[in-house]
């Protein structure tokens, strides 16, 4: 893999400044050593306190090292600040209480934490994400947590696996500091550059990460592969089944579980339960099946947290006859290239999987026109609410895939056929969503 240079991306380093800029703004930051840009001029001594007034500055000269090697804050990121970010989730979250109960379980797994390698310049990151952008910095603490668990089938699991999952579940989106936070609101539509970025922020999280030798490669390659997909649906490279390394496997579960927790999230365990049953066909299999026995809904109490559909029924119709009707027949279209035409039969082997997982929990119509008057309890209704929801992403997701394969020039329209399909996307995902928040990770390909 080409390591990105981060010293020459510009907008990348845009955004890591004004978040450091920030944070010196609200804490002590200044500069371990002078600051000079690539032509050898210093540009801020040593000692000089980073803030708002030198982001003009900084933004001018295209630095001689990346500038989280050249600054220092003084209430940092810890091990033991860690370990307390770790403890407080699980007291507060009933579902990370789960996975390590009082006692030994709960005491190893913060040990681990506690104990991730932590460079100066990945601590400091560490302390920009916490500070200015708790959201990233909280999510990578509930994915190390996730993790680790995964990773820990027992007394004998190895103390250095534990410390490998550890790392990468705390390391994998380091790269989103380096990025538009805008990718960070689920509700915002991304431009293509926004998109690009997306796309490209595991392989940035790979390049800060692999810089330093505290770290495995297993580590690295599994942070590189933390939005790969068991079928192939991922990005950035598109790798499926053995392709994917085991800690690979374990960190796309892990933050995608993680993400399900975030503040704000109405019935995260009955979303996640929906999530995992419908992508059996995205994530280890194993993985999923030790997750869904952790999860305990509560359906009676869930039910009032979230906002049931009119008619979920009917929409799950929609989204099944709109997964039955991708137009793979283009004819002799002069823009369906094999490359295209490859990526089209891609996309349609995604869309009959998703088929399969809705049939595999009783979602498609044949099925559905069995319930009956059951069709009115509340409780059935929760469920296949949460379903058309999660179902209906996945359609977008599709779509989305769709777009990435086809590769459409900036003047360039899709066929007709093709465009009419994209849109009928767009229609039924609009009519199911709404404002509402997106039901998988903030900046998983659902975003894009």
């Amino acid at each position: 893999m080409k390591p990105i240079d981060m010293t020459d991306a510009t907008d990348d380093r845009k955004h890591f400044t004004q978040a450091v800029v920030q944070l010196g703004e609200r804490q002590d930051v200044v500069a371990s050593r002078a600051i000079f840009n690539s032509q050898g001029m210093k540009i801020v001594d040593k000692g000089v306190a980073i803030n708002l007034r030198l982001y003009d500055r900084l933004m001018q000269h295209k630095l001689s090292s990346p500038l989280e090697d050249m600054v220092v804050s003084v209430n940092g990121v810890t091990g033991d600040a860690l370990k307390r970010t770790a403890a407080s989730i699980m007291h507060e979250v009933p579902f990370f209480g789960r996975l390590a109960p009082e006692g030994a379980p709960r005491k190893l797994m913060l040990n681990v934490i506690e104990t991730v390698p932590l460079p100066e310049a990945m601590a400091f990151q560490l302390t920009v994400a916490r500070d200015v952008r708790p959201e990233i910095y909280m999510n990578l603490v509930r994915t190390a947590l996730i993790a680790i668990w995964l990773v820990n089938k027992g007394p004998l699991a190895p103390r250095f696996d534990l410390g490998m999952a550890a790392a990468a579940g705390l390391l994998h989106d380091i790269g989103m500091l380096h990025v538009d936070p805008v990718l960070l609101q689920p509700a915002h539509r991304l431009n293509r550059d926004q998109r690009r970025q997306l796309y490209l922020h595991p392989l940035l999280s790979t390049t800060l990460v692999e810089r330093h030798h505290q770290y495995p490669r297993e580590v690295i390659r599994a942070v590189s592969e933390h939005q790969e997909y068991l079928d192939g649906s991922g990005y950035p490279r598109n790798l499926s089944g053995d392709a994917i390394s085991v800690l690979g496997r374990v960190l796309c579960l892990s933050q995608v579980v993680a993400a399900m927790f975030a503040p704000g999230r109405s019935a995260p365990e009955m979303h996640l339960s929906v999530l995992l049953r419908l992508n059996a066909h995205r994530y280890d299999p194993g993985l999923s099946a030790r997750i869904l026995t952790m999860i305990q809904p509560q359906l009676d109490v869930l039910s009032a947290a979230v906002v049931l559909l009119d008619d979920p029924v009917t929409l799950l119709g929609e989204i099944d006859a709109v997964l039955s009707q991708l137009p793979l027949d283009l004819g002799a279209n002069a823009a369906l290239t094999p490359t295209r035409s490859d990526g089209m039969v891609l996309v349609a082997d995604h869309g009959t999987k998703l088929r399969r997982a809705l049939a595999g929990v009783g979602a498609v119509p044949d099925q559905l026109a069995q319930l009956g008057d059951a069709v009115q309890d509340e409780t059935v209704q929760v469920e296949l609410t949460l379903l058309v929801r999660e179902a209906s992403w996945q359609l977008r997701t599709l779509g989305r895939e769709a777009r990435r394969r086809w590769r459409n020039a900036a003047d360039e329209a899709y066929p007709t056929p093709m465009q009419l399909w994209l849109d009928r996307i767009d229609t039924l995902v609009a009519a199911v969503s709404g404002p509402l928040p997106e039901p998988a990770a903030a900046h998983d390909a659902t975003t894009a």
